[in-house]
């Protein structure tokens, strides 16, 4: 029996990832990351650079958020204290899902992690107060490659929960441009360059 189970959502290049839990008297015990399950399930595993940590209230959006590419970055990301719901966005102009949105509830009782293929633009509402989300990311931090679409764009459309309260974001993401702006401007990832650097099968 696998201790993590892989499941593709409808964002190609994006996976919710279900760890199997282990209970007894003392408490409970899982693997939220396995190189070699994401690998069997996805085609590639994740080139590991840096590890980040955000703290957030409730109602709090970050996102959404994606790198030039190449070398673009791929993410995996947990919920270790609270609830979100994860949002994937597929950006990258040429894909067969481009415009679509995936998303999925993480939080710290099934602790459920997803797994992000470059390209793809990444957004999370946090759910309660003090809610903890840490990523592991296959690219340090550049701010001259990283870039933003607006949360609220009508045509990604992305859907906050009530329970998530009044929507709380930063001047920068409420700023940034719309799908289609970021398109005309020529910020978008191209799908075709993509599949010539990331695994076959994988974007």
């Amino acid at each position: 029996m696998l201790s993590v189970q892989l499941r593709p959502l409808d964002v190609a290049g994006a996976f919710e990832i279900s760890p199997v839990h282990w209970n007894d008297s003392r408490g409970s015990f899982l693997e939220w990351y396995r190189f070699d399950i994401l690998e069997q399930a996805a085609g590639r595993s994740l080139s590991l650079r840096q590890a980040n940590t955000s703290v957030s209230k409730r109602g709090v959006v970050r996102g959404i958020h994606f790198a030039d590419t190449p070398p673009g970055q791929a993410k995996y990301v947990t919920v270790p204290h609270g609830a979100i719901i994860d949002y994937a966005v597929d950006l990258r102009v040429g894909s067969p899902t481009f415009g679509a949105t995936a998303a999925v509830r993480l939080d710290d009782v099934e602790r459920k992690a997803v797994f992000l293929s470059e390209g793809l633009g990444h957004a999370f509402v946090a759910l309660s107060d003090d809610t903890v989300v840490s990523y592991l990311v296959s690219s340090t931090y550049a701010p001259e490659i990283e870039h933003g679409i607006s949360p609220f764009d009508p045509e990604i459309a992305l859907v906050f929960p009530a329970e998530a309260g009044e929507i709380i974001v930063s001047d920068k993401d409420r700023d940034a441009p719309t799908l289609a702006e970021a398109r005309e401007l020529g910020l978008l990832p191209d799908f075709g360059e993509l599949r010539d650097f990331i695994p076959a099968g994988t974007v």
